[in-house]
């Protein structure tokens, strides 16, 4: 005798109904067994000739169909040809439809589509590790945006904030005795995103920050005068390069981005 099948039919790639079916398998003891996925399903035809198969080959059928239509047609004509057919979503949907009292959204695929949003997150956030603080020139050419700005304007947990808004961003410090990448000079200048900073709230941020770290706030990491002159070179780098200026000296970091990404609509626009 030929092993049991089991028929598949989903809207979009059919995963989570074969995984329910297996898991469902996994309670039998009766042999080895075929499934065969029946994906992207987006007509009444390929139903009808599942359907068919199904009955030629005495199978079973599983669905996840979110198109009650479909569901419908596919209950109809599995009960005409006698066979044993499981709806594996649908039963839910009705049971939350009827307890948050809202429709559903009836759109095949969303699982994946949040399963890819999550990939383009974590994706976005290495890629903000991998070309922090200047530790990879080759990273402005790649980046969504590019944050650059002397030291202590937040450019790291910017760069992670916009990661989680799936952003690529690269971040580069400008430092005086540091001539910047030459990849900076090439990129879009509308990639580019300067922070600038005030010299008081700069020097107050780096007192606090050495403090921390058990130093004397005399160290010329907060002397105004290196400050002035770390500003000066920051204004010439980012006039050279035409790039937009946010001031971030009275802002948080949700507030930058948010300046940032109405900037990247309005350039997209």
């Amino acid at each position: 005798m030929s092993k049991p099948l089991i028929f598949i039919l989903s809207d979009s790639v059919g995963e989570t109904a074969e995984l329910v079916v297996k898991a469902a398998l996994s309670q039998f003891d009766d042999g080895p067994f075929d499934v065969q996925r029946i994906p992207y399903v987006e007509d009444k035809g390929t139903i009808n000739e599942t359907v068919a198969q199904a009955k030629e080959y005495n199978a079973m059928i599983g669905f996840t169909l979110v198109v009650p239509e479909f569901r419908t047609h596919l209950l109809n004509k599995a009960k005409e040809y006698d066979l044993e057919c499981i709806d594996i979503m649908g039963p839910m949907m009705d049971a939350m439809q009827r307890f948050f009292k809202t429709e559903p959204r009836l759109e095949p695929g969303l699982v994946h589509k949040l399963d890819e949003d999550y990939f383009k997150r974590v994706e976005a956030i290495e890629f903000a590790v991998k070309y922090d603080d200047g530790r990879d020139a080759r990273g402005i050419g790649k980046a969504d945006i590019v944050l650059i700005g002397v030291s202590r304007t937040s450019k790291t947990p910017l760069s992670q904030y916009l990661a989680h808004k799936r952003l690529k961003v690269a971040n580069v410090p400008i430092v005086p005795e540091v001539e910047p990448p030459e990849e900076l000079f090439k990129v879009d200048p509308k990639k580019c995103i300067g922070l600038k900073i005030s010299p008081q709230k700069l020097n107050d941020i780096r007192k606090e920050r050495l403090k921390s770290l058990g130093l004397g706030a005399e160290a010329s990491y907060a002397n105004m005068d290196r400050i002035q002159q770390e500003i000066e070179h920051f204004d010439q780098i980012v006039d050279q390069i035409g790039c937009h200026v946010i001031d971030v000296s009275h802002k948080a970091v949700e507030e930058t981005a948010n300046v940032i990404m109405s900037k990247l609509r309005e350039y997209s626009s």
